[in-house]
């Protein structure tokens, strides 16, 4: 059985992620930063707007924190380098999201590329906010890629920081081609034609549905190794969801879609891309589902909503998943998902415009009724 691999940018994240839980308290703060970059935030630059107003935002916040007069300006020049660095596009990782960690006073500025980010936020504290990076690798878990044709397969394994092809799978195939029936019968003979050509393409057929087969047992060996949390089937025309019939019935629901990739010539970047879009579609369906209980739950009082509701339900230990308003700038909405994480709660930032409709800033689905 083939193991799935930790890959070179999943150890550097863990690694990074050792060293700023290591921060002990002292006479410094650390700047934390997680921006999104998706393309919506790219657009316009959008994401430079929304950073320089979180950087007035916690610029004029620590004024009225009990800091003396040289951690506020190591702060402030730390929050101006974080300015300076968005402030050249050319930095900008390629990935849909980042996390940044500054301290002058501890010589850090560490940049980690995501491929997701709960909601962009900045904060200013004694130690590095990790948590979100610690939950990512947990939520994302492992979106298995297949790209497959009806005599080969390709295996990718996407993770939250990384993708790594494993072993392929080659079936024994007849050589394809059309059918010569002079190879197949003497001229004249009544299999000529007849059933010498259907016992070939019956041949094809068959030997197609045993690779499927296969390639779907392969898919059941890695799920048992690991469990996934996404499947994705890739090829070209008819043969990209060729391969769902055969896959084992609970592995089902956790197929995020079907996209048309070239087994043969597609390259790990463009497989992961592929599985981040889908993974993302899927999200926008989850808002609408966590939305709509929100909605049916508030009047049964399995949930609350509203930000001042909710904050007293998570200082209760009773929220069981946090929904919140990805663009609703209240910063008690950014205090809230790291308390939400440090509980290890599930959360959900809608950005889907009906879901957005239904919250109120903040929402919880409930533990138990209040």
């Amino acid at each position: 059985m083939t193991a799935l691999p930790v890959s070179a940018s999943e150890s550097a994240v863990r690694a990074a992620v050792g060293r700023l839980s290591a921060i002990q308290p002292g006479a410094y703060q650390v700047v934390s930063c997680y921006l999104k970059l998706e393309p919506r935030d790219k657009a316009g630059a959008k994401y430079l707007i929304k950073i320089k107003n979180r950087i007035k935002q916690a610029a004029a916040d620590l004024e009225r924190r009990p800091l003396d007069h040289a951690q506020r300006e190591s702060v402030a020049g730390d929050l101006d380098r974080l300015r300076r660095y968005f402030e050249e596009p050319s930095r900008l990782p390629a990935a849909r999201g980042v996390a940044l960690f500054v301290s002058g006073a501890l010589d850090l500025f560490e940049v980690l590329p995501l491929p997701h980010v709960h909601r962009s936020r900045l904060a200013v504290a004694p130690v590095a906010l990790v948590r979100e990076l610690v939950a990512l690798e947990e939520e994302f878990g492992t979106i298995l890629v297949v790209a497959c044709d009806r005599t080969s397969a390709r295996f990718f394994a996407v993770t939250a920081y990384d993708v790594a092809e494993l072993p392929s799978l080659t079936a024994l195939a007849t050589r394809s081609g059309k059918f010569h029936g002079e190879r197949q019968a003497k001229k004249g003979s009544v299999l000529a034609g007849g059933f010498g050509e259907h016992n070939y393409h019956m041949r094809i057929r068959e030997e197609k549905q045993r690779h499927y087969a296969g390639v779907a047992d392969r898919i059941f060996q890695i799920q048992a190794q690991r469990p996934l949390a996404g499947l994705v089937a890739a090829g070209i025309g008819v043969d990209a969801a060729a391969l769902l019939p055969h896959l084992h019935t609970y592995l089902h629901d956790l197929v995020l879609g079907v996209v048309r990739l070239n087994p043969k010539r597609v390259a790990a970047a463009e497989v992961r891309e592929a599985a981040l879009a889908l993974r993302e579609e899927r999200e926008r369906a989850w808002e609408r589902a966590h939305a709509e209980a929100v909605r049916e739950g508030v009047g049964s009082g399995w949930a609350v909503n509203g930000i001042d509701a909710t904050l007293k339900a998570l200082e209760r230990g009773q929220v069981r998943t946090l929904v919140a308003d990805g663009r609703d700038d209240d910063l008690r909405i950014d205090d809230a998902i790291e308390e939400a994480l440090a509980q290890r709660v599930q959360v959900d930032v809608i950005y889907d415009e009906r879901a957005r409709r239904v919250v109120d800033g903040l929402a919880g689905l409930l533990r138990f009724r209040r």
